[in-house]
């Protein structure tokens, strides 16, 4: 069930396990000093997963102004890299569900961010484009995105992040 003004990475966070008061009183940001919490922070799936969830809460929250959401915003990234694409090749290049892609894809589409057109190989199938708004959206949030990532990755140094980010990709690049 979805709560108004909850994020879905912030609903994910509410479906788990209920936790008694007595462990949500002044934690630190991933309670990592309790106990029971030792043995999922030698998981370093479970790192990632906080993480991601984190990161998605924060960007969402960014984003939340413009009527856009993280899924959003990765679409228009892919499509700013291209000249369009079939959606079936969002669906594959990004990891989502086709029908999500269309939603997503519907949803920008109203806001001017993207369009569907003909697709020149081929009539019976329609490309999806960036538009100029979607550009100028991508443009007008790139400070932003960067002060998000920068309040995340704060703890660490340049030379950490940059050893991060070449790990992350390492990783994310695997098939």
């Amino acid at each position: 069930m979805r709560h108004a003004g909850v994020h879905p990475a912030e609903e994910t966070e509410t479906r788990g396990p209920a936790i008694s008061s007595r462990h949500t009183k002044n934690p630190s940001p991933i309670d990592g000093d309790e106990p029971w919490m030792r043995g999922l922070h030698a998981d370093t799936g479970y790192l990632l997963y906080r993480l991601g969830l984190r990161s998605g809460q924060m960007f969402n929250t960014f984003l939340q102004e413009s009527g856009v959401r993280l899924r959003h915003y990765a679409v228009l990234r892919f499509l700013a890299t291209c000249d369009g694409t079939l959606q079936r090749e969002l669906s594959t290049r990004l990891g989502y569900d086709p029908s999500a892609i269309v939603g997503l894809v519907d949803d920008l589409e109203k806001l001017g961010f993207a369009e569907r057109r003909p697709s020149p190989d081929d009539r019976r199938s329609r490309i999806v484009v960036l538009t100029e708004g979607g550009r100028t959206f991508l443009r007008d949030t790139d400070e932003a995105g960067l002060r998000v990532t920068n309040d995340l990755l704060a703890p660490l140094d340049a030379a950490e992040r940059d050893t991060l980010h070449a790990l992350l990709l390492r990783v994310a690049d695997r098939p």
